[in-house]
């Protein structure tokens, strides 16, 4: 039994793995110290999570909501899972996006308590040593940032602690992976964001962003240290501005399994959110026009795997992007242009330039989809078009949080006369509209991360390929029911995400199977042993203390 799990009395309440508060039993409090440390009634979790979410309700404010269970996750890790598990749709908008968005811009300020894993150029030469500062000896999934572009809101810096943060709740919530096994992690090498570094409050480093041989220098050793502190982990890139983020993906995804969400995450995601699309539509998806508004590392992501779809279902690699369209701040993607990055060349087409609106109505794309961090982009004249092409068109907002979307849900119904087949990154409540309930999808990260990482941990994965990524997009899009397209929805509820993300991580390993990347020998039942492996908060009495139930 770990040391933490020894504890006795007062130690017990303050650590958030072994804190049960008011549910230790009688016999429990006489047997471990307790007496007189507690109220008299003896509650259930139910009974706790019914308070938790009274108090959370009466609160004015989505942000209050996020301290709040935030606290709640620094003082008794099983309540907060169990509260988040069971009530996911009502909470994940409170703990990720749209809320985490101002949680980020107001971090320093509503900072209470450290969580996660600081690394500074002050800490060259010395973070293999602070890793084992770390409490927790197994890490399997370590979730990095650097700050500089965190949702659509720019560069936050340290404050963009609250990314990873998040996005290491929802790998729990979502797939089960236990909470001891996951580590956030914050690269501050300062910030551009002048407003910041004025900030008496801020936390980070108020200086100008380290940039060069000094920053890649840095992450390479806190690479390296990570690996070799904990040899099986899995580490996820989480927003870091474009360039940034496809140079290291390309300078580690050979020898650290690794991805990057933004790139990767998302592109599958929307791959599924394409698919099921289709089911709605009608169309063949080899057939699908496809138009990107922002060329930034989220929508190259989802062009390069749709690509790799494409190829799947019979299209050479030249046919396969020639489907596929991008109009960036000045205009539609053209070979001719000198401005244009490394990721966006194979994307770019003959002929001349032309503005979104021309663009859009010269090349007539079924789908169009929006990653650009600028709100109202698709205008009613820019919906209108889209209907006028299709009768079925798919409007994907992707941008987050909310306030950053192209358009909102009831404008794509509105404008497109309740026919717009509607996605976006952050969640919109349904729209009535001549009659009829129009449910939006919400093509959330949260789909696809999780049950890849489970899948990835689940057989020892070395590697993550982009195999994988096209499987969980395919394992996803399986799990939209005709009802939910029929209500126009082309993603499974949320509640149901821990069995979506199960079947992902089930695809996941076969993959890594198939590629020959998984380092456990095949279990003789995948599908049991992923699910023996997702953490489950339930309050147990084990060997005498009050450890929580953890598998695998």
């Amino acid at each position: 039994m770990s040391e933490r799990f020894e504890k006795r009395g007062f130690g017990l309440l303050v650590d958030p793995a072994t804190n049960k508060s008011t549910a230790f039993t009688v016999e429990e409090r006489s047997r471990l110290g307790l007496g007189g440390l507690l109220p008299a009634q003896v509650g259930t979790l139910e009974l706790q999570k019914e308070r938790v979410l009274g108090s959370l309700r009466r609160k004015a404010y989505d942000i209050e909501r996020y301290i709040a269970l935030r606290a709640l996750q620094d003082r008794n890790e099983v309540l907060f899972y169990r509260t988040l598990i069971d009530h996911i749709e009502e909470l994940m908008p409170i703990v990720y996006t749209p809320t985490v968005g101002q949680a980020c811009r107001e971090f320093a300020h509503i900072f209470r308590r450290p969580r996660g894993f600081y690394v500074t150029p002050a800490d060259r030469g010395r973070i293999r040593a602070n890793l084992d500062n770390w409490p927790e000896p197994d890490v399997r999934v370590a979730v990095l940032t650097d700050g500089e572009r965190i949702l659509g809101l720019g560069d936050l810096g340290a404050n963009g602690m609250g990314i990873p943060i998040g996005k290491l709740a929802l790998y729990t919530a979502c797939a089960g992976i236990a909470p001891e096994h996951c580590l956030p992690v914050m690269i501050d090498v300062g910030t551009k964001n002048e407003e910041l570094r004025e900030d008496p409050l801020y936390l980070g480093l108020a200086e100008p962003r380290v940039r060069g041989d000094g920053y890649d220098d840095l992450v390479e050793e806190l690479i390296r240290a990570l690996q070799d502190k904990w040899p099986r982990i899995l580490v996820q890139f989480e927003d870091f501005l474009t360039p940034r983020a496809y140079g290291l993906l390309r300078r580690y995804r050979e020898e650290v399994c690794c991805f990057n969400d933004d790139i990767q995450g998302t592109a599958a995601v929307a791959l599924a959110g394409l698919h099921a699309s289709t089911r709605i539509s009608g169309l063949r998806f080899e057939d699908l026009r496809i138009m990107f508004l922002g060329a930034g590392s989220a929508a190259t992501g989802i062009a390069d795997l749709t690509t790799e779809a494409f190829v799947a279902a019979g299209l050479s690699r030249e046919a396969a992007r020639a489907r596929l369209s991008f109009v960036d701040r000045c205009g539609l993607l053209v070979a001719s242009r000198t401005d244009l990055q490394e990721h966006n060349l194979p994307y770019a087409r003959e002929g001349s330039g032309m503005g979104f609106l021309e663009a859009l109505q010269s090349i007539r794309p079924h789908a169009l989809i929006g990653a650009t961090g600028a709100p109202g982009t698709f205008t009613c004249e820019v919906i209108e078009a889209m209907a006028d092409m299709n009768e079925r068109p798919a409007i994907f907002a992707l941008s987050n949080p909310t306030s950053r979307a192209e358009c909102t849900a009831e404008q794509a119904y509105t404008w497109s006369s309740g026919r717009a087949i509607f996605t976006s990154g952050s969640p919109f409540a349904p729209v009535e509209l001549a009659g009829k309930t129009h449910r939006p999808g919400q093509g959330n990260n949260a789909y696809i991360f999780p049950g890849v990482g489970l899948g990835i941990l689940a057989c020892q994965a070395s590697r993550a390929t982009d195999g994988m990524f096209l499987a969980a997009a395919g394992a996803l899009a399986a799990q939209v029911s005709e009802a939910q397209l029929g209500a126009g929805s082309i993603y499974p509820p949320l509640s149901s995400i821990r069995a979506v993300s199960a079947e992902i991580a089930l695809a996941v390993a076969e993959q890594a199977y198939t590629d020959g990347v998984a380092k456990l020998r095949h279990p003789q039942d995948l599908r049991s042993h992923i699910l023996k492996q997702m953490y489950e908060p339930v309050y147990v009495d084990s060997g005498g203390s009050p450890e929580t139930h953890r598998t695998g």
